[in-house]
């Protein structure tokens, strides 16, 4: 697995490039320009009602401009799932209506973290490194589902989690 950028707390508020917003600021611009100022000029007949014009140039604006900023989210959203940007850019931008992005939202993989032990890449998933057999979240010791670490006993199954011997830090941690 290639390694992900790793993306800080500050910089986690910034999942939208700057390239992005500027794109999405000219598309909006564009179709306002062409819906206020050319279209109007085209017209051979009388146009609809002006409530009815504001919704629609507006509605079109707003929905080219969401698309540059989905495209943006996603450049930024995939490497750190250790998935291919460059891929989810193109099946984003050659899917018409936003489907690509339905479908990048729906397969795409959970984040990834690294081992405190070994460093290796793993999901946030993972309840043990495959490297090391670390302990990297509490989990049932019968039915293995995730556990938070103050539990007594599990969710799924009702197994006694105090039988489980959890690592000291899991118990640290879940503030016991």
């Amino acid at each position: 697995m290639p390694k992900p950028p790793t993306i800080s707390v500050n910089e986690d508020e910034r999942m939208i490039p700057l390239w992005s917003i500027i794109a999405a600021t000219i598309s909006f611009l564009l179709v306002e320009y062409y819906w206020w100022i050319v279209a109007p000029g085209q017209r051979h007949h009388p146009g609809p009602p002006l409530g009815l014009r504001i919704y629609f140039n507006f509605s079109w604006g707003i929905l080219a401009a969401l698309y540059f900023l989905m495209i943006g989210y996603i450049s930024k959203d995939a490497p750190r799932r250790g998935m291919s940007m460059r891929f989810w850019i193109i099946i984003c931008c050659m899917m018409p209506g936003g489907i690509g992005a339905v479908i990048y939202f729906l397969l795409r993989q959970p984040q990834v973290s690294e081992c405190p032990a070994c460093g290796t890449h793993v999901q946030n998933d993972f309840h043990f490194c495959p490297q090391c057999n670390y302990q990297l979240s509490a989990s049932c010791g019968n039915c293995f589902r995730t556990v938070r670490t103050s539990d007594q006993y599990c969710t799924r199954c009702g197994h006694e989690l105090a039988d489980d011997r959890l690592p000291a830090r899991l118990h640290v941690m879940g503030g016991e």
